[in-house]
């Protein structure tokens, strides 16, 4: 019995120590070291990448509890969540092929050579008189002895992909708190320009008040009555779409989080709800791409693939394995136990495939060019994530000036039709002069609200692209494998 186990712990050791899958070296990102820089970029500094969360970014309390109360219920992260547990049930699964799966009988038999009959209750049936005999057994069926490392590659593989899973899990929680975010800052500029419909229509109600009086005193044309009467109903028009888009604002943020909204959550105006969007840290060079979800999920499923060649290049080898038993079987149920009852048996085998038409040679150039799709995605992905987050700065190097420009732009206007306003009613400009100030004001107004919903969410555009919630990533952190990636999950 000893010889038994000392053979088994010798067969499971060698299975853990070979591997012929190809050495993995995460590729050089194929991207410039640094951010560009320029007219339309803002300069950034070489330095360590900060740890960030959505609670840096994101300062308005409000915001954050929506945020919290959708990390909880949104039902795409109940989904994402339900793949981790999933996967990493296949890990577990494919991991227990490294050790031999050890199973207990026990029977009774009862032969009876008189009457031909046998009985026989979970056992093999005995024979040679009527007797009854009592067995248990300890057996191990076709364990393999992974000389070449085939079981471990598909495990390594297997283990590769519960993180890729895990990565698009953190990615889908990431793309949640940006979506969010935008939705909250929509719904403050819808308010914004509500509330510019809303004053614009009293202003257009009292000029047709006035324009009407003037009208019956004789003083001013009917087309300046049906003038004023166009921009009435033009501001009224606009109310009722802004009242819609705000019921729609909050369907979608119901939609995000999962569950209804307060409404004490919701901000008042693009105006306040920007100012509590935070910059993000300086000093961020391009390695922080590498913990973008979507990026270590793509490096994830390298690893498998790489992890994949291995186990088609064992495949190519013998397949060796190892049945084995060894019980108890007596005549009678009192010496079932004894020194001569106990009996063994190994019975090593091995196969080798020698003629499959190609299909093994086949099976290896299939997982080398699978490899090799896989590090053109990983490539891809962070070639795409640099795009996306120097548009981003593109856009925020310039949004500044455009804010300013439409500031000024609206205070001009303002002034300008408060003007024409006071000279129409003096009765020395016309009212068109007051109308065509009265419409630059809207207009301007309004691409005042489009300029500062524009930067905020370009924020939450940087937040996102350059990934890396530490926040995110730490209600999933545990043990992390030894040389894995940045963000790696817990391997359970």
């Amino acid at each position: 019995m000893r010889s038994m186990l000392a053979l088994l712990l010798a067969s499971a050791s060698l299975s853990a120590c070979t591997s012929m899958a190809p050495k993995y070296a995460r590729p050089e990102a194929p991207v410039p070291a640094s951010w560009p820089v320029g007219d339309a970029y803002l300069k950034q500094s070489e330095a360590a990448l900060p740890s960030i969360s959505y609670r840096d970014i994101f300062r308005d309390d409000r915001l954050r509890r929506i945020v919290e109360q959708a990390l909880v219920n949104n039902r795409d992260l109940r989904v994402a969540a339900a793949n981790i547990v999933a996967a990493r049930a296949q890990y577990r699964i494919q991991r227990a092929d490294l050790l031999p799966q050890v199973d207990a009988s026990a029977g009774v038999t009862r032969a009876d050579s008189g009457t031909g009959r046998t009985t026989t209750t979970g056992g093999s049936a005995a024979s040679g008189g009527a007797r009854t005999t009592y067995s248990t057994d300890l057996g191990i069926t076709a364990f393999e002895i992974d000389l070449f490392g085939r079981v471990r590659s598909l495990t390594d593989a297997a283990q590769n992909r519960y993180f890729a899973t895990e990565a698009a899990a953190r990615a889908t929680r990431l793309t949640l708190v940006g979506d969010i975010a935008n939705a909250w800052l929509n719904y403050a500029a819808d308010q914004s320009l509500l509330k510019i419909a809303q004053d614009t229509a009293a202003s257009a109600e009292r000029s047709v008040k006035l324009t009407k009086a003037r009208l019956d005193g004789g003083v001013a044309p009917r087309t300046d009555l049906s003038q004023s009467q166009l921009v009435l109903a033009q501001a009224q028009s606009d109310l009722a779409v802004q009242t819609t888009a705000l019921a729609q604002d909050v369907n979608l943020l119901q939609l995000l989080v999962g569950a209804p909204v307060d409404t004490a959550l919701l901000p008042g105006t693009i105006d306040e709800a920007a100012k509590t969007v935070a910059e993000l840290p300086a000093g961020l060079d391009s390695g922080i791409l590498l913990r973008r979800p979507d990026v270590l999920q793509a490096e994830y499923g390298l690893r498998a693939s790489n992890a994949e060649i291995g186990a088609a290049r064992a495949a190519l080898f013998p397949r060796i394995s190892l049945t084995a038993v060894l019980g108890f079987a007596s005549n009678a149920l009192s010496g079932l136990f004894t020194g001569g009852a106990f009996n063994y048996s190994v019975a090593p085998g091995a196969s080798y495939p020698i003629f499959s038409a190609g299909a093994g040679r086949a099976g290896l150039e299939q997982s080398k060019a699978q490899r090799d799709a896989a590090l053109a995605t990983y490539e891809k992905s962070i070639q795409t994530a640099f795009r996306e987050v120097s548009d981003a700065l593109a856009r925020r190097g310039t949004i500044a000036a455009q804010t300013r420009a439409a500031q000024s732009l609206a205070a001009a206007a303002s002034d300008n039709y408060r003007l024409s306003d006071a000279r129409y009613r003096g009765g020395i400009d016309t009212f068109l002069q007051s109308l065509d100030a009265q419409r630059s004001l809207y207009t301007a107004q309004r691409s005042l609200v489009a300029t500062q919903l524009t930067g905020a969410t370009n924020l939450v555009d940087l937040y996102r692209t350059l990934g890396g919630d530490a926040q995110l990533d730490a209600t999933a952190r545990g043990p992390v494998p030894a040389g894995a990636p940045a963000g790696t999950p817990p391997s359970n």
